[in-house]
């Protein structure tokens, strides 16, 4: 007997660094990405270079968004995050602290996730401009599923937008996207 179709979710994640070699590890985290079976990244936005969040004295970020399409479930897509950031050599350290890869899920369609460990969407999404400005350029019109509102009228009014500096494409071919 077959297995029918399994329904896929688009998700956005975000994605920051600022450790080592920034731009190489947002290539290697797409790449860790694109490997696993139960995702397709669709698009990324350019990268952003931005000011620390939360603990001021360290280093600029460099952050994207990316649009993914995925079977896997929300803890899955998790899980896959975390491995991703453990691949590259992520190791725990302090909140909001300086870290060589972070991803995180900002929205997995319209569903709303309430789990000790996971929240859908990103708690903070809405306070981020730093992940706000890159989501709105590959993905405007998506709807916060909290709050009722597009990612582009949230972006608008948030603060920090001026500190979220476009700092280029990233070049990267993942069989058949080039974005």
């Amino acid at each position: 007997m077959g297995v029918g179709p399994v329904s896929e979710t688009v998700a956005y994640l975000g994605l920051g660094t600022n450790m080592g070699d920034r731009e190489e590890n947002l290539r290697a985290a797409l790449r860790l990405l694109s490997a696993d079976a139960g995702i397709l990244v669709r698009q990324w936005s350019q990268v952003y270079e931005t000011e620390p969040w939360g603990v001021t004295d360290q280093p600029k970020f460099l952050n994207l968004a990316v649009e993914a399409a995925t079977s896997l479930t929300p803890e899955a897509l998790l899980t896959l995050c975390k491995e991703v950031e453990a691949t590259l050599g992520r190791v725990p350290g302090p909140r909001f602290g300086p870290r060589l890869i972070d991803l995180d899920i900002l929205l997995y369609g319209s569903e709303v996730v309430e789990l000790p460990h996971l929240q859908i969407p990103h708690p903070r999404l809405h306070l981020r401009a730093f992940a706000l400005v890159p989501m709105e350029e590959i993905a405007p019109d998506a709807h916060h599923p909290l709050l009722g509102l597009s990612i582009s009228r949230i972006a608008l009014g948030a603060e920090g937008r001026e500190g979220v500096i476009p700092n280029g494409r990233l070049e990267l071919s993942l069989g058949g996207t080039d974005c």
